[in-house]
């Protein structure tokens, strides 16, 4: 037994909920994002403070029958965290024809090459799982590329368009290729789709519907007119930086790729021996119904969210030392979110101890269906490492952040955890703007 897989004492909560008392680990991961194409990368991306935040690709909004940026739009329109190249795809190795590969919404590709990897980095034989109920979720927003192929009219549609465009079968094409009978969809509650991705995922297994899961986020910006609908909703930041918490924060940036990871009931991972980055001992879901406006979120629904959670893990609130945020750098949001921290988790703790906070949006960006399952990540290496990176950008706390007295402190260098000597206790937040949010908690084991 290695000293990840050894027992250690679990906080719990008066109020721990019997029922979902097995934790669910995390024994693989996979991702492709701004800079990093891989955790190591992405790790060494964090650790080392960079973001990887710059203009828009040559050519990716400049095919024939895209739209185009407007010459006199703000920078924030025309930056943001990109991969590299979307096109790429090795059909062959998927059993996927040139002509079906074509077709295919690269977020499926995307996909299927990130599941691949996730087993490869838990040590599982994909055909081991054929016939298995494994479940695949997958957490996304975008159909990019189905507006982009209209765009070309009736000749661009093939027998091969209506499952290559289905948002549907992103999830859909993994169980298919892996030949996994598990659960299968795609989550769709806007920007916290991920993550509610990964609540469903631990459901299904805690049930007993599955045995396994895959789960995924991706996001991907083809389109232009995708920048252009931000810039005027008014959340997209004019600066094209991400101010999380700080005076300067004037809206988020958009990112895009994807990331994945592979769960087990914890019982299970540790009969079978598995690396275990870390577990998940509860999550909870609601909504923020009524606001004052379908995309304003609600401080006492995001209060609610965060004692379920914490309340289902079993985790008392005082004993969680690090969160990451939804913080997208919005005007609105960050506000709300900070409070409903302070009045869960800030409450009655000395300065020394302030609860330290953070957002991966500050170095790729803000993946949108794909954010939270990229915080989870960043958690997960942060857990595993044990190092906290910094989150970039905090200069001057928000004024409408009054960050002491929400017993709050941004984590604005890279440091130890505060209590390395206790389990490792973290929280990942994510929000959706039509008020699906949700909160879980996450620890390791220690040595």
């Amino acid at each position: 037994m290695t000293d990840q897989q050894r027992s250690h004492p679990v906080v719990r909560g008066a109020g721990h909920d019997e029922a979902t008392a097995e934790g669910i680990a995390v024994v693989g991961m996979a991702c492709r994002l701004p800079g990093a194409d891989g955790p190591d990368a992405f790790w060494d991306l964090l650790l080392q403070g960079r973001d990887a935040i710059t203009d828009v690709p040559d050519g990716r909004w400049t095919a024939a029958a895209t739209g185009t940026v407007p010459e006199a739009a703000d920078p924030g329109m025309r930056r943001g965290g990109f991969l590299d190249a979307v096109d790429g795809f090795d059909a062959a190795f998927f059993g996927v024809s040139p002509r079906e590969a074509v077709t295919m919404d690269p977020q499926q590709r995307l996909v299927l090459e990130l599941a691949w990897e996730t087993l490869e980095d838990a040590g599982v034989l994909p055909a081991s799982l054929r016939g298995s109920r494994t479940a695949v979720f997958v957490g996304t927003l975008r159909d990019d590329y189905t507006a982009l192929l209209y765009q070309h009219g009736e000749q661009a549609v093939t027998q091969h368009t209506l499952a290559g465009v289905n948002r549907g079968v992103i999830a859909n094409r993994v169980s298919y290729h892996l030949g996994l009978r598990g659960p299968s969809l795609t989550v769709d509650s806007a920007q916290s789709s991920s993550l509610v991705a990964v609540h469903l995922a631990c459901a299904s297994l805690r049930a007993g519907e599955s045995e396994a899961a895959l789960v995924a986020g991706v996001n991907l910006h083809l389109l232009a007119e995708g920048a252009l609908a931000e810039e005027r909703f008014g959340g997209l930041s004019p600066t094209g930086t991400t101010y999380t918490f700080d005076a300067r924060a004037d809206g988020f940036v958009r990112g895009e790729g994807g990331a994945a990871c592979l769960l087990k009931p914890l019982s299970r991972a540790i009969a079978d021996g598995d690396r275990i980055y870390g577990v998940i001992r509860g999550s909870a879901v609601n909504n923020d119904g009524a606001t004052p406006g379908l995309t304003v979120p609600d401080r006492r629904a995001q209060e609610r969210v965060l004692r379920e959670a914490y309340r289902r893990a079993g985790v008392d609130p005082a004993a969680v030392q690090y969160v990451e945020l939804h913080g997208t750098g919005t005007p609105v949001g960050d506000p709300i979110e900070a409070a409903a921290l302070g009045a869960v988790l800030g409450a009655g703790r000395g300065d020394d101890e302030r609860l330290r906070v953070g957002s991966v949006k500050t170095n790729v960006g803000h993946l949108e269906g794909a954010a939270g399952i990229v915080g989870l990540l960043k958690t997960l290496l942060a857990i595993s490492h044990r190092r906290i990176p910094a989150s970039l950008n905090f200069a001057e706390p928000n004024p409408r952040i009054p960050l002491a007295e929400l017993g709050l402190r941004v984590q604005d260098e890279p440091t130890g955890w505060p209590a390395p000597t206790a389990p490792l206790v973290a929280g990942v937040s994510s929000f959706g703007m039509g008020g699906t949010e949700h909160g879980g908690g996450y620890e390791v084991f220690i040595d």
